[in-house]
């Protein structure tokens, strides 16, 4: 089966009024691509998502997300945006589970699988994010850590017509390091016959597996060509 590509552009803590601007304006907005066969997001700070909505063009094929999504409905919440502000402007995807969430913010397996499901019952498509530490990938423990970390998601829902999965090795995050092609084709791979065991052959056939860590032009090349592998989470 054919699985449509899937690029990711997660801005993380990073931009200004002006960089959005210029960015907007002389990068996102000059993208072309076919969107038959590749679907393209970018996900500025919560802080940022207006301006780049304004100054997205109106013919463009780009989608926004944000990058977080609140686990609860709305109500006395300081800080969070709840999954039905982000649906009322017009946002349509969020990441949830990316390895700073869990790592800096506590963001358990439990957190990340309630997240997931509030976006979802709320329309709001979701790139789930697993991956392992280095300490985890020395120990031997790479499956053990993302099929864990993918089975909290599974438990907590049932639709997976509107997810996308983002294996992100945090090791290779912001480091210089990539995973070789076998590496993460082999992670990709194990992923997809976890989802084919534990969910359904159809589930696991049809969801997008994407890698992010540390991509590059050069690297993607490659990367993109291995049959797990279907588009990338850059930064």
């Amino acid at each position: 089966m054919l699985r449509k590509v899937f690029i990711g552009g997660n801005w993380k803590c990073n931009g200004s009024v002006k960089f959005v601007e210029s960015h907007m304006k002389n990068v996102i907005n000059s993208l072309e691509f076919d969107s038959n066969k590749c679907e393209v997001i970018i996900a500025p700070t919560n802080l940022h998502l207006h301006q780049a909505k304004s100054l997205l063009a109106s013919n463009s094929k780009v989608q926004l997300s944000a990058q977080n999504v609140g686990v609860n409905d709305d109500g006395a919440f300081t800080g969070e945006n709840s999954a039905k502000q982000l649906k009322d402007f017009g946002i349509n995807w969020t990441l949830t589970g990316h390895s700073e969430r869990r790592q800096f913010f506590g963001d358990t397996d439990e957190i990340v699988g309630k997240k997931s499901r509030k976006a979802l019952d709320n329309n709001i498509n979701v790139i789930a994010c697993i991956g392992e530490m280095l300490k985890d990938r020395e120990a031997n423990k790479t499956m053990i850590v993302c099929t864990t970390q993918l089975g909290a998601i599974a438990k907590a829902i049932t639709d997976w017509s509107n997810v996308v999965i983002a294996y992100e090795p945090v090791w290779a995050i912001g480091t210089g390091k990539t995973a070789t092609n076998e590496q993460a084709q082999e992670v990709h791979g194990e992923l997809r016959n976890w989802l084919s065991k534990n969910v359904s052959a159809d589930v696991a056939k049809k969801t997008r597996i994407i890698y992010g860590g540390s991509v590059t032009d050069k690297t993607a090349d490659t990367l993109i060509k291995q049959s797990d592998i279907d588009g990338f989470l850059v930064i």
